[in-house]
């Protein structure tokens, strides 16, 4: 009678399925873990970032967009953003970017040769990006007068971007108080 073996023991068998189960359960808690509209944004005063003052934004509608120094889509990005920021200033919109560079000589470097007109900061310990588990770079958050994340935009697509964020921003605008 002749048998089958198998080169792998049962053990290993076994320890391979539960270290499967375990990444595919983990990778579900992270995508729930992911903010989402109508999802409280969490606070910014409390994420300890670096590199300048945080605007007041209370009661105002806030854009959050999170950026690296190595991302390209996120260097295309921030001439769009700067003109964002300025058209609707005055509007109470406030802007912000938040980097998720690890290197603070990366980090500084890029705010220097982009010089954007709104706060650039640095997550440099990473607090508020696993918070928030931001799906890519770039991604910009819009964020209403109560503290919810309204419309998430990840990536950046040129004007096509910039397009659709000031539509959301307008429509965000338009709701009453």
């Amino acid at each position: 009678m002749s048998t089958c073996h198998s080169p792998y023991s049962p053990f290993a068998r076994v320890a391979t399925a539960v270290v499967c189960a375990l990444t595919i359960a983990l990778q579900i808690s992270v995508a729930r873990a992911q903010l989402k509209p109508g999802d409280a944004f969490p606070s910014l005063a409390t994420a300890n970032l670096a590199g300048g003052e945080l605007p007041p934004s209370a009661g105002k509608i806030l854009v959050v967009d999170f950026w690296a120094s190595w991302c390209a889509p996120c260097k295309a990005s921030f001439p769009a953003l700067g003109k964002i920021a300025a058209d609707y200033a005055a509007r109470d919109v406030v802007l912000v970017g938040i980097s998720v560079d690890e290197n603070p000589g990366a980090y500084a470097a890029f705010v220097k040769k982009q010089a954007p007109p709104f706060p650039a900061l640095h997550d440099a310990r990473q607090i508020l990006v696993r918070a928030v588990q931001v799906p890519a770079m770039p991604t910009t958050y819009l964020i209403d007068r109560q503290g919810r994340v309204r419309s998430i935009h990840a990536g950046y697509h040129g004007d096509a971007s910039a397009k659709e964020l000031r539509a959301a921003i307008d429509a965000l605008l338009l709701e009453k108080i």
